[in-house]
């Protein structure tokens, strides 16, 4: 009986259009930040490999070079995208998904 319940719970929420937008909506957002930090980080691949000099290039009169601050930068931006991903989850898209198991739930329990 509880099996049966899942699988028409399931169904219900795979059925919504709300579910189908929502999940199209994530995976836009999480396509466009990995596309983000691919090119970041290909873009410093691409540094190293055919511009070491630039990367070389000392910061004032110290012993830290421009490539430091970038690959920080890069571990910087990873870290950021991270937290702009979570912060939209918690804030949209978790909201979205239990208003669609309410209402699947609620569905469930008047059919």
């Amino acid at each position: 009986m509880i099996r049966q319940d899942q699988e028409a719970l399931v169904a219900a929420v795979a059925a919504d259009p709300r579910y189908a937008a929502l999940v199209a909506r994530r995976a836009r957002l999480g396509w466009t930040l990995s596309a983000i930090i691919f090119a970041a980080f290909v873009g410093y691949l691409l540094l190293i490999a055919f511009d070491p000099a630039l990367l070389a290039t000392p910061i004032g009169a110290g012993v830290t070079s421009l490539g430091i601050p970038l690959g920080l930068g890069l571990i910087l931006l990873a870290i950021v995208l991270t937290g702009f991903y979570v912060r939209q989850a918690n804030r949209h898209h978790d909201a979205q998904m239990a208003a669609i198991l309410n209402d699947a739930m609620a569905q469930g329990r008047g059919a």
